[in-house]
């Protein structure tokens, strides 16, 4: 995995970019057109991802101590363009609606 810009890239020609309301990364592959800048990409179509949400602190006390919790689905639907994340309103996270600028991997938290 290599840093280029504000994407990483992996293998099998795809490519990584920081979610900032996953607060994870997200994977396009071959199948996605990519306007080939690393510091201002554009990916088409829109990047869906979807599974459960990670658990909070507080539920992972609860379930160590034996609780069951009920997974939350996680649903991120966006559109990158320009450098920028515009999230779709059926996102599950806090951003769902927003647009914002796409950022560097952080380097500490990986």
């Amino acid at each position: 995995m290599a840093a280029r810009g504000v994407l990483r890239t992996v293998e099998g020609g795809r490519l990584m970019f920081w979610c900032p309301g996953c607060d994870e990364a997200h994977v396009v592959g071959p199948s996605w057109t990519f306007n080939g800048d690393y510091d201002r990409p554009t990916f088409q179509p829109s990047v869906l991802v979807t599974g459960v949400q990670k658990l909070t602190e507080d539920e992972y006390e609860r379930v160590m101590a034996g609780e069951k919790i009920e997974p939350r689905p996680l649903r991120c639907h966006s559109f990158v363009t320009d450098g920028q994340i515009q999230f779709l309103s059926d996102c599950t996270h806090a951003l769902a609606g927003q647009t914002v600028a796409l950022h560097v991997f952080d380097e500490e938290a990986e």
